[in-house]
């Protein structure tokens, strides 16, 4: 992100002052300062907390500064997501961050959110192409079941924005639904799957791994044992 050297230069400290206070080298802090640089949550988060902003704000001020689109309406808030207006139809969309290490913590806390008397404390950014009517969130994979390496791979510790779905809509006689990759709410655990069928006589769903590793195993999951499926429309590395 070309706003980051342009906010380190304006503070006056180097590349790797800066790379010291948020615990990285100096040849990585280069590489943030490129303009469409992939930059890990985590650090981006460090980076806009250094600079007393929000990702938000860091994502807003690349584009303007950069002469792209620009926001030009007010932002908007639904299901918990700040949606920001850009030019060419576009949203920078602020939703609710499931980090790795509050999974279980959000599946305790599913039935307080479903009723609105609580909230994800955390938010991360992505960059869409128009707004749905069911809720956005942004979950953190852990494990590399999903990882084979090739351009759909989902390795350890990406971030993912999930589109909610009603798990109902899985029983449906709907193949657009297949073939895809997943974020499952488990009463037991958060996975990310790809899903490639339904078993309507055994009521599961049958669950595939990317990564082609004897220790990732293909298996079907009782869909009663699922409380929230969320259809992956982008990710961040």
């Amino acid at each position: 992100m070309v706003i980051i050297k342009q906010l380190r230069r304006k503070k006056k400290i180097s590349q790797t002052q800066l790379g010291d206070e948020i615990g990285v080298s100096l040849r990585t802090i280069q590489l943030y300062e490129r303009k469409d640089a992939n930059i890990p949550i985590k650090n981006l988060t460090k980076i806009a907390q250094y600079f007393e902003m929000t990702i938000a704000e860091l994502h807003l001020r690349e584009i303007n500064d950069l002469g792209e689109p620009y926001v030009k309406d007010k932002p908007f808030t639904k299901h918990g997501s700040v949606f920001y207006p850009l030019e060419h139809g576009k949203y920078l969309v602020m939703a609710p961050l499931v980090l790795m290490e509050w999974h279980k913590k959000y599946i305790e806390a599913l039935d307080t959110l479903d009723k609105g008397e609580g909230k994800v404390p955390f938010q991360s950014a992505f960059i869409i192409d128009s707004v749905a009517k069911e809720p956005y969130y942004i979950f953190e994979v852990s494990g590399n079941s999903m990882n084979d390496s090739s351009i759909h791979a989902i390795p350890n510790k990406s971030f993912v924005l999930g589109l909610a779905l009603k798990k109902e809509d899985l029983a449906k006689k709907d193949e657009s639904l297949w073939n895809k990759s997943y974020i499952l709410v488990c009463k037991d655990r958060i996975i990310c799957k790809q899903l490639t069928r339904y078993d309507s006589k055994r009521g599961t769903v049958q669950c595939h791994n990317l990564n082609t590793s004897p220790e990732y195993q293909d298996f079907e999951l009782p869909l009663d044992d699922v409380l929230q499926v969320f259809k992956i429309v982008k990710k961040q590395l």
